[in-house]
């Protein structure tokens, strides 16, 4: 009851409370109405995702909470030592003309492993009560189920009583007591576990943040009414429920204090409580109200709970309007939040991987088949430039360019006279080539190979053939030199490509099977090995290539015939004439550009004279052949031959090259669905356990399947409060 230890204690500033009261009936249905819609949501378990506005009491271990809610209720809760309440308890008030009953139920939010439930369960435990001397019990068996959430409830409502130890300190799971009757008002709270100072020896440490953060999970909801319950007998200032009150509620707007054991008050400190009562300290919107329970004399007279608790009604009547008025408030926009949140549930959901097929045996083969077309369209090309074909494009251009480098450096000079005098000596690039290649020029002199060189080499090799005749066995060695330098390029190349290759498969198996970890390790590993035996089909078929290419061969004897006699041309000019021995026909040659030269003249005259005679069709540099004998003609002829090879040669080994690795390597991931073939193989697909290996190769991730688990649970609870709702509402 509302206490007055002293003459001038109050519960509230005088005419705080006009108009509040149930004697209107208008206003006590609604009231009712309003009630049965938050309790109505409150059973979906939608309040872990929205605000729903609830009365949490709150207070620090014995600061006469329990007490409160027994005034307020009508029932006596479970005493013992230490701290009584370990989950929250709901309280769910109503009138009734029936005769007074209490039905007790558990709430389950999370299972005996801690993890949320989707869809709470409402568990009756035991049937209804209609002795009210019998809640205690009741209600201390409920929690002992709650405590020891891996043992079937029903284990706990047998008479032999309700066994001993707790599997965790404390829950979030509630006991709801459902309690009617002619002389209940309508009120819904949640009593919530005291906050904890310190624990005794057999406590745990961690359980004094573990009750705040229950607490603070309740109160920091805008819509949360606070109870906070305050005990006279202990300093203001140090009670943890206060300061925890204000952090969350600074201004006070949305707490109710209530101040309670008035009765122990020390002689001299009235006045310092008076002004909490009278708004003068820590002023609260809706007020401080102070209660005191029949003590043992007043006990001891027999006194009745309803002569106790007449005073309690202004408590009871402002924090049922206030919870109305709250809910009244929150109501039109609790359906907004309700739409909203299942958009972004919806959005969230499907934004994760498609579940796995209930089939799926014929999920893997769908994916197989997906991926081949996949692969199949990834080797033939994509007009992209992260593209395949387009990222092995620079190491083909750079395989060209490393067999152009191979080109055997002629000089058409002795020696001597390179040596001593360079500049007049140096390479000359052949102007025939200048429009069908890519210009190439020796960075220095040291693999320059000179006329007297071959020369040399020539006689060197002379066994039984006739007088100026030479083996072909020098040819044979100046052209396997430079193919033995393809070697290197071509490895190179192969590497190169194999290495892309592997990026770009890699990347998408990893997409395609991101869904499936599992999957995705199998297949990486089936498909690095199909590359690495396809890898060395085709280095053998590059190697047979090469061999080939060492023994040389003109084929195309039309092409080499003419880049003969082009280089012959080409060695001649570059010779020094006999009569001016430091002038070559080629440095004449190059004033052959300027039409006003006498070279340009005397050229043009013979080119018509040759026409004349009946050999028409010469051009400039083919007056080259009619310069003198040179007795190092042998030499010309030999290098003229060698450089006429590789010209044919290294064009059509840098073109086989890549096509070769293309066909072999790239498309034959693709031919005859090989790659399929070996990733059904590989994959087990066809064995006796098939069946099992794809259930397991299709299995979700954990983290993918928590979250999945997790947003079908709040999509539930959404879906089930927004039905419940449209039906109250």
């Amino acid at each position: 009851m509302v206490s007055t230890p002293t003459e001038s204690f109050f519960s509230q500033v005088d005419g705080e409370l006009e108009g509040v009261g149930f004697s209107n009936p208008q206003q006590a249905s609604n009231r009712r109405r309003m009630l049965d819609v938050v309790n109505e949501l409150h059973l979906t378990g939608v309040q872990v995702d929205i605000d729903l506005p609830v009365i949490a009491v709150i207070g620090s271990q014995s600061a006469g909470k329990s007490s409160l809610i027994e005034s307020i209720s009508g029932v006596t809760l479970p005493r013992a030592s230490g701290t009584c309440t370990r989950s929250p308890t709901e309280c769910r008030l109503s009138y009734s003309s029936d005769p007074w009953q209490c039905t007790v139920s558990l709430r389950i939010l999370n299972d005996k492993d801690g993890r949320p439930l989707g869809q709470p369960r409402n568990e009756p435990f035991g049937g209804p009560i209609f002795d009210k001397a019998e809640v205690e019990d009741r209600i201390r068996r409920a929690q002992c189920a709650i405590l020891n959430p891996s043992i079937d409830p029903d284990e706990f409502l047998r008479d032999e009583g309700t066994p001993l130890g707790r599997e965790v300190s404390f829950s979030v799971n509630s006991i709801c007591l459902q309690i009617s009757g002619p002389d209940v008002e309508d009120l819904s709270f949640c009593d919530l576990p005291g906050l904890i100072a310190s624990v005794g020896s057999s406590g745990c440490e961690s359980d004094i943040e573990l009750v705040k953060s229950l607490v603070a999970s309740y109160i920091e909801k805008p819509s949360c009414i606070i109870l906070l319950t305050v005990a006279c007998e202990t300093d203001f200032q140090n009670q943890g429920a206060h300061q925890l009150a204000k952090a969350y509620d600074p201004e006070g707007t949305r707490t109710i204090g209530v101040l309670t054991k008035p009765d122990r008050i020390p002689a001299g400190e009235e006045a310092s409580w008076l002004r909490y009562i009278r708004g003068q300290e820590e002023p609260l919107t809706h007020g401080w109200y102070s209660v005191k329970q029949p003590d043992s004399k007043a006990i001891a007279s027999g006194i009745t709970w309803g002569e106790a608790r007449d005073k309690e009604r202004e408590l009871v009547e402002q924090l049922s309007g206030v919870l109305s008025e709250k809910i009244a408030q929150r109501l039109p926009s609790i359906q907004d939040d309700l739409y909203d949140l299942l958009s972004t549930t919806d959005e969230q959901l499907n934004k994760l991987p498609k579940p796995p097929s209930n089939d799926a045996l014929s999920e893997i083969l769908h994916l197989l088949s997906t991926f081949s077309k996949g692969v199949a369209q990834l080797v033939e090309g994509t007009p992209h430039i992260e593209g395949l074909l387009q990222a092995i494009q620079p190491a083909c251009d750079t395989f060209r360019a490393a067999i152009r480098t191979t080109e055997p450096d002629f000089r058409p000079y002795e020696r001597m006279c390179a040596l001593r005098d360079p500049d007049k000596h140096k390479y000359v690039a052949p102007k025939f080539l200048l429009t069908e290649d890519t210009p190439f020029e020796p960075k220095d002199n040291s693999k320059a190979i000179f006329i007297d060189d071959v020369m040399n080499r020539a006689r060197e090799a002379v066994t039984r053939e006739l007088p100026h005749h030479y083996p072909f066995v020098v040819t044979k060695q100046y052209i396997t030199a430079f193919i033995t330098q393809w070697q290197k390029p071509t490895e190179a190349l192969f590497r190169d490509i194999q290495r892309i290759l592997i990026q770009h498969i890699k990347t998408f198996v990893s997409q395609h099977f991101e869904q499936y970890p599992l999957l995705k390790s199998r297949v990486h590993s089936v498909v690095a090995d199909y590359i690495n035996a396809s890898s060395d089909q085709t280095m053998d078929q590059i190697q047979y290539h090469i061999a080939i290419e060492m023994r040389p061969r003109a084929v195309n004897e039309q092409w080499y015939s003419q880049y003969r006699e082009k280089f012959l041309g080409h060695y001649k000019s570059c010779r020094p004439k006999a009569e001016q021995p430091s002038t070559t026909f080629a440095q004449q040659f190059q004033k052959y550009s300027d039409s006003g030269s006498d070279v340009f003249k005397q050229v043009n005259k013979i080119l018509n004279g040759l026409n004349e005679i009946g050999i028409p069709g010469t051009l400039p540099s083919d007056l080259a052949k009619l310069l003198p004998p040179d007795p190092y003609d042998a030499a010309i002829e030999i290098m003229a031959g060698v450089r006429a090879y590789f010209q044919v040669s290294y064009r059509g080994f840098t073109e086989i090259i890549p096509k070769m690795i293309d066909f072999a390597l790239i498309l034959g991931l693709d031919r005859d669905q090989a790659l399929e073939k070996a990733l059904r193989d590989g994959l087990g697909i066809g064995s006796v356990d098939g069946h099992a290996r794809c259930k397991d190769y299709i299995k979700e991730p954990r983290a993918i399947a928590d979250r999945r688990g997790e947003l079908m649970k709040r999509r539930e609870r959404l879906e089930t409060a927004r039905r419940k709702l449209a039906e109250v509402w």
